[in-house]
């Protein structure tokens, strides 16, 4: 049979959204109150979110004919995407090595580090180093496998380092470095 006389629900899934990526080989690192994020996120989609579109589907199938019913194919949709979040987040939980940045070595930057540093224009910067899942650049937060963190691990106030970027390399000086509960 063509494939133009399939059915477009018999396709497979498609990956709607891009899941931040680990390196392979490396840790899922994340900060207490980002594993508590994805917690509470992963308990609202089984616990409330799903149940309340399980009904919805299941009221909307008995309606009738179900190839024209937005509310059921619309709700399949739905359900599919939340399945696929919820397995994603139960594999990068189940992966996290929570790591509190309150407990890590004061004096150089690593994982949970808040670092402020000039670059080589003499803009001011500052940083708190993360977890793939908790990147948020409007806040400063950027992951460990970053380049601007790579370049900055292991090193100590006042430090010189370089940072290896496609458009070149720039230097970067440590102004500060803080540890912080990152909420």
């Amino acid at each position: 049979m063509s494939k133009a006389f399939t059915r477009e629900d018999d396709a497979p899934d498609e990956e709607l959204e891009v899941e931040p990526q680990m390196p392979a080989g490396t840790k899922n690192y994340i900060t207490p109150a980002g594993h508590a994020r994805l917690k509470s996120e992963l308990k609202a989609l089984v616990e409330i979110e799903r149940p309340e579109l399980i009904k919805t589907v299941s009221w909307a199938a008995a309606n009738g004919d179900r190839s024209e019913n937005a509310d059921y194919l619309y709700g399949k949709r739905r359900l599919r995407e939340i399945e696929r979040r919820i397995r994603f987040l139960m594999k990068r939980l189940e992966a996290a090595e929570v790591v509190d940045p309150r407990d890590q070595d004061q004096d150089r930057v690593f994982f949970g580090a808040t670092v402020t540093y000039t670059d080589s224009s003499g803009g001011e910067h500052t940083v708190s180093i993360v977890g793939t899942d908790e990147v948020d650049p409007a806040r400063g937060r950027v992951s460990w496998v970053s380049p601007v963190a790579r370049a900055l691990l292991k090193a100590r106030e006042g430090d010189a380092v370089t940072l290896r970027t496609p458009a070149g390399e720039e230097q970067l000086e440590v102004l500060a470095i803080r540890y912080e509960a990152l909420g």
